[in-house]
């Protein structure tokens, strides 16, 4: 948009329509005397905003029987935001499955969809299977597509801000992947696609393990781990969207590579696919010595790895997901480790979200999206 003056009266509408509409998906329902309580607006202001808001369809009258006891006389006009004027996607690709969340305008998750992929699939192949779990999740959910008001994604790798992959080693064909533009040609709304393990680290903090904590490390636990940080409540990218690559640190001369970690032979694992390390753990289950130890040598070094990123930003939490989350162990020897370098150890815990959290994180950042365009005014007036 243009830039606004400081007199200009659509700025005024627009901030009076904010934060009506705030005020309205606080609560169930309102009359028009408790919005203008809430905001500080006149009566006047008040039925102007709300009256565009309805037409605009993001606000409806309240049925009779919503948001309030009974009362003799004529009742109060009363007023709810429209949560179902809109819908988002959360989307998760990853090298075994794709996923999808529905949610409405207020984030309530509306239904699920998941398929697995081959860990082999090429960049074609894996976005038909993601454009297939869409359709079907739409379709059973009764949602048309031209609902949809912005799409989130969750995906490996180091994102640009456009949505392009610069680098990702753990799907074929996708480094160099402009992802964002790809998906834009199925969606008629924005489409934001961000780092599996930053995704993660935002839904952690919505609806997992972080909710009560600003400054939190999230691990992405596999095998090439992935770090999403919060600092202050935002989400850490770092310059070039390479923050929390942690996976990335056997580079720096340390010595032996997953492969070598790993093996219960001689010789490096090979092929390094989750099918060969789960039948590692599977053998040290059982208490097979060899096993026993790469599982071992494996949790020292991701132990190693998240220590790293915990003294460069001190996070209050961790939280450990991803499928190395459902390792016996894997969190003593890290709060060991954690309190022997750092002088407030962070707390550290397992994902309450599960498999669920890049998808979940995927479909906050859609709606960080949606709320930036319903409540927030434009940056002019913060520079005021």
């Amino acid at each position: 948009m243009g830039q606004l003056t400081g007199g200009d009266p659509s700025l005024l509408r627009r901030i009076n329509s904010a934060v009506v509409l705030h005020a309205l998906r606080g609560t169930d329902c309102a009359t028009l005397t408790e919005i203008m309580r809430v905001t500080g607006l006149s009566r006047p202001t008040v039925e102007g905003v709300v009256e565009g808001l309805m037409e605009g369809g993001l606000v409806v009258e309240a049925a009779a029987d919503e948001g309030g006891t009974r009362r003799q006389g004529r009742p109060a006009r009363r007023f709810r935001f429209r949560a179902e004027a809109g819908h988002l996607l959360g989307l998760e690709i990853g090298p075994h499955r794709v996923a999808a969340l529905l949610s409405d305008l207020d984030g309530r998750v509306l239904g699920a969809q998941a398929k697995d992929v081959d860990e082999t699939a090429s960049a074609d192949e894996r976005l038909d299977r993601l454009r297939g779990a869409v359709a079907e999740l739409l379709r059973r959910a009764g949602v048309a597509r031209s609902s949809l008001r912005a799409v989130g994604v969750g995906t490996p790798g180091i994102v640009d801000a456009d949505g392009t992959v610069r680098l990702s080693t753990a799907l074929p064909q996708w480094t160099g992947l402009r992802l964002g533009e790809r998906l834009s040609r199925s969606f008629r709304c924005p489409v934001l696609v961000e780092n599996d393990a930053n995704a993660a680290a935002l839904a952690e903090h919505w609806k997992g393990a972080a909710t009560q904590t600003d400054d939190v490390v999230f691990v992405l636990a596999g095998l090439s781990p992935g770090a999403g940080s919060l600092i202050g409540g935002r989400l850490h990218r770092g310059y070039g969207g390479a923050a929390g690559e942690i996976g990335a640190l056997h580079l720096l001369g340390r010595g032996a590579t997953p492969e070598a970690l790993l093996s219960t032979t001689d010789e490096p694992l090979h092929p390094l696919d989750e099918q060969a390390v789960a039948e590692v753990f599977a053998l040290a289950r059982k208490g097979d010595r060899r096993a026993s130890a790469a599982v071992e040598r494996f949790i020292q070094r991701l132990v190693h790895d998240v220590a790293a990123l915990v003294l460069a930003l001190d996070p209050e939490l961790v939280v450990v997901g991803g499928w190395a989350a459902g390792l016996d162990g894997v969190l003593e020897p890290l709060r060991r480790e954690l309190a022997r370098y750092c002088l407030r150890p962070p707390r550290v815990t397992l994902s309450v979200l599960g498999e669920a959290a890049v998808a979940t994180g995927a479909l906050r950042l859609a709606l960080d999206h949606v709320e930036a365009q319903l409540f927030a005014v434009d940056n002019t007036v913060a520079r005021r």
